[in-house]
């Protein structure tokens, strides 16, 4: 059977598991492309072009926002970062399942341009002390960073609703279970076109 392209959005606390979740669904969710940043950023050591970021010229970075090729774009440090449009059209013309792991605001921002192909997921731990206990087991970050994550959990919880489907990571087995359903119901989707040349046919048809 073919692959139509489609996009699923993923959002969720940092510690709530998505990385983990899609590593261990890759296997049965066909292929997909994973939306990386592009940036204007050199390359640090052990980075690689096309994997963890795509790196470009500040001149051709600025060239595709005035093409609008950019679905969100912000300035850092003097660097730009963003969310280039064109690898994403390109996975899709593929037939592949565009995976995008982005906050509240970047969902908002992908349903206002792509909301007739998007399906969004949710990805969060059973509560707010299960998220603090992972983010302290991973002993990665420091106090600061700890807190600054769980407050902005608190917030991002709050928009919960505007997501079709919400997986409850309690167990990474049951969790990528569930990702798969969403993903193939995500390439299930139909866009407006989709939906008129369906009725089209059906009409016309024997």
């Amino acid at each position: 059977m073919t692959h139509k392209g489609a996009i699923l959005v993923l959002s969720g606390p940092s510690g709530a598991g998505k990385s983990t979740i899609i590593n261990a669904a890759s296997d049965e969710i066909g292929e997909y492309y994973f939306s990386i940043s592009t940036t204007t950023r050199a390359a640090r050591a052990g980075e690689e072009n096309g994997v963890d970021y795509f790196f470009v010229s500040k001149e051709s970075f600025e060239e595709d926002i005035k093409a609008g090729n950019f679905l969100e774009y912000a300035q850092v440090h003097g660097n730009y970062y963003g969310t280039s449009l064109k690898a994403v059209r390109l996975a899709l013309d593929k037939g592949k399942l565009v995976i995008f792991d982005i906050d509240v605001q970047g969902h908002r921002l992908v349903r206002a341009k792509m909301n007739d192909i998007t399906t969004s997921a949710f990805i969060t731990p059973p509560t707010l002390k299960d998220l603090e206990r992972r983010l302290r087991a991973r002993c990665t970050d420091d106090e600061s960073v700890i807190v600054n994550r769980m407050e902005n959990a608190k917030n991002e919880i709050r928009a919960v609703g505007e997501y079709d489907f919400t997986i409850i990571n309690d167990t990474v087995e049951i969790a990528a279970k569930q990702f798969v359903i969403v993903a193939k119901a995500a390439r299930l989707k139909q866009s407006s076109e989709d939906e008129l040349k369906f009725v089209s046919q059906w009409l016309g048809g024997k």
